[in-house]
Parts: structure tokens; sequence; C-alpha cells
């Protein structure tokens, strides 16, 4: 750790050309995704545009930008969805966009997802190749493109937005930049409630740093450690300031956000719910087939963070992803979404990154081309059925 923290970061243009291949081999492996939906979605006579641009999430993030906040839906069943639910970064900027060009609110959306699905592959491409080397950050960069629900990169959800932010903030945290991984974390924290993973990162990074100083002897230099205090306290403002304002919306103080989380029967139960979830799927055969398809799933992500923690991996990357993951796994939201909720834990891919990186690139290079095919017309099939809720 320490020697990462002391490492110096490339310049812009510097890391920009050491950052090109994984950033093209995104572009391409994202527009054969595309390319797929389009040909997929004309066959269906549906509109590709619109089903990245126009459903679920992506129309109550537009419906922000365009009146705010206050819009509710009553359920026949008592449940209440409240837009409240949605933090207000990507709304910003969709109305931000909206109102320098002639874009629409869901135009700016899927602008900002594209921009922002970029800037996150750089983001881990600077990550990755800082701990493990330029070949690793490469795979792993193309790893995360070939997720299998891959497509919500290229979607107007908040998903890229976030990594990208969490990316650099953990990358700042890595070069010790902290009032830069402060920002970064708040503007995480307005993006999505998992942003508490980047300010978790960022303040145990900061109190290991702190107690190695401290053992050290090495605590005399005021200004790295004024530094360090201000990225602590930036840190958490973003997610704190929005829950805040919403409990005092609401009035219902502090845990208002949690109220408006429930009405969308949101919540943190330890993994509990979805346990049942899959237990019921063994109650027949063909269901039988998806519930030890989803143990399998649950075990490979266990699996993939154990491996991190022995190849010891960044105390700031292990932190943030084990609170992703945490949340992910262990909210009683829609299980179908947790796929895409898991998407941000982007150090999970590491191990598999540094496995390929060691490989002959002709081979790496087949492998990664060949799950690439199957990730586009996988994200055509799902994003033109049930897709992301």
């Amino acid at each position: 750790m320490t020697d990462l923290e002391t490492r110096a970061a490339p310049t812009r243009a510097g890391a920009l050309r050491r950052a090109a291949p994984a950033l093209l081999g995104y572009a391409a492996v994202r527009g054969l995704g595309l390319v797929a939906l389009a040909l997929w979605s004309a066959a269906r006579d549906k509109s590709a545009y619109t089903l990245l641009t126009a459903r679920w999430d992506a129309l109550w993030y537009t419906r922000v930008a365009e009146l705010g906040y206050g819009y509710e839906v009553r359920l026949a069943n008592g449940d209440v969805h409240s837009n409240l639910a949605f933090f207000p970064l990507l709304p910003w900027l969709e109305r931000l966009v909206a109102a320098v060009s002639p874009l629409s609110y869901a135009d700016g959306g899927f602008l900002v997802g594209l921009v922002a699905s970029l800037a996150a592959a750089w983001g881990i491409f600077a990550v990755a190749d800082h701990v493990y080397g330029r070949r690793a950050g490469v795979c792993a960069v193309l790893l995360w493109a070939v997720l299998p629900v891959g497509i919500v990169q290229s979607m107007a959800y908040s998903e890229s937005l976030f990594t990208a932010l969490a990316a650099w903030s953990l990358y700042a945290v890595l070069t010790g930049r902290w009032v830069t991984a402060g920002m970064l974390a708040l503007l995480a924290g307005l993006t999505r409630p998992v942003g508490l993973a980047v300010v978790a990162a960022v303040w145990v990074a900061a109190i290991a740093a702190f107690a190695r100083e401290r053992r050290a002897g090495d605590a005399h230099d005021v200004g790295p450690r004024a530094r360090r205090v201000l990225g602590m306290l930036l840190a958490p403002l973003g997610t704190a300031g929005y829950v805040l304002w919403v409990g005092h919306r609401t009035g219902k103080g502090p845990l208002g956000y949690i109220d408006v989380q429930a009405g969308w029967r949101n919540g943190f139960d330890g993994g509990y719910a979805f346990a049942r979830f899959v237990a019921e799927k063994f109650t027949s055969f063909p269901s039988a087939l998806a519930g030890a398809g989803l143990i399998a799933g649950v075990a490979s992500v266990v699996w993939l963070y154990v491996v991190g923690v022995r190849q010891r991996q960044p105390l700031p990357l292990l932190v943030y992803t084990g609170v992703v993951t945490a949340l992910a796994l262990c909210a009683s939201s829609y299980f179908g979404s947790k796929p895409r909720l898991l998407m941000p834990a982007f150090p999970l891919l590491l191990p598999l990154a540094l496995a390929l990186a060691r490989l002959r690139i002709r081979r790496s290079a087949l492998v990664l081309g060949s799950v690439a095919v199957v990730s586009a017309a996988y994200g055509a099939f799902w994003l033109n059925g049930s897709g992301p809720p």
C-alpha cells in the first residue's frame, strides 16, 4: 500500500496514450453490443434507442430532470414508488445537456452514459495498471465491457457514471490525491446509494495511512495530513446531503430515505430474501437449474473476492468491493437486478485480468473476443425481453 501511494502518476497526455488500447478495445466491444442490439431489435420491430433511453429507471431519471422531485406512483398493493429514490447527479447532468443543446432529457441521459462509460473504462484501466501493470489494465477493461449485462453501460442509467466516479476516486486514493478522492466520492454519493462504498474506501485508506505514519514516527508534514483530512470530510457529503434532504422533504427526518426505499420494497436484510428466492427455485426441475446457476454465480463472486484478498489487492479496493458486493447481494430488492448492481464492483475482475495478462496475446484476444460475441448477443436478447428493472 505504501508503494502504491508513493508511485508517481503519469501526466494526463501520457496516461491517455497508455490507456488508448484499453479504450479502443472497450469502444469496439460496446460498439459490437450496440450493433447486435440494433439488429435484434429491428427483427422484433422495436427501437433499440428507445430500449436504451426510455425504459425502467431511465424514465424515472428523465422525469426528475424534467419535472423535479415529487412524482410518485401508488400501486394497488399499497406500495408507493417515489422518484425520491433516485439520486440527483444523473438528472442534473441530463438537465444541463438539454439546457445547452437541442437534445432532449433522454438524449442527454444517453450521451452522459456514453461519455461516462468511457471515463469508467479509463478509470478501471488506471486502477488495474497502477496495481498490476498495463496488460492487466487492458484485460480488466475488456472484462468489464464483456460482462453479460454490459449493455447497461450504454444505457441512460447511472451505473456507468457511478463506476467512473468510483474508479477515479479509488485511483486518487492509490496515488495520494486525497482532496480529489474526496470530491469524486462526494459526486459518487450523489449518483447512487452505493456511494457509501466509495466513502468507506476513502475513510479506511486514510485511517490506515495515519496509522502507518504514527507507527513510523513520520507525522510532521502537516500539508499532506491536512489534505487527507479534507478528503475525508468531503467524501460523505454527497450521500449524507441527499439523504438528509429527502428526510427533510418527507418530514421523516434522517430515516426518510429508508421509508422511500421501503415503498419500492428495497431494504437490507442480510441476504435473507435472496436466499429464500434461490431456495424456491428448487421446488421444480426446470427452475432448479436456474437456482443452481444463481448459487454458482454467488459462489464465483465470493471466490473472486477471496482471491483478491489473497493477491493482496490494495486496502481501498477490498473495502470498496466488499461494500458494493454486500449491498448488492444482501438487499431485498428485485433479484433480477443484482447482476447490474454488481457491475460497479470492477475490482472483482482483477484476478481474472491478471490471469489473462499472463497468457499470450493471441490466446487472451481469442478468449475475450469469443466472450464479447456471446455478451453482445445476450445483451440484445436480454434488453428485448425482461431487461434491467
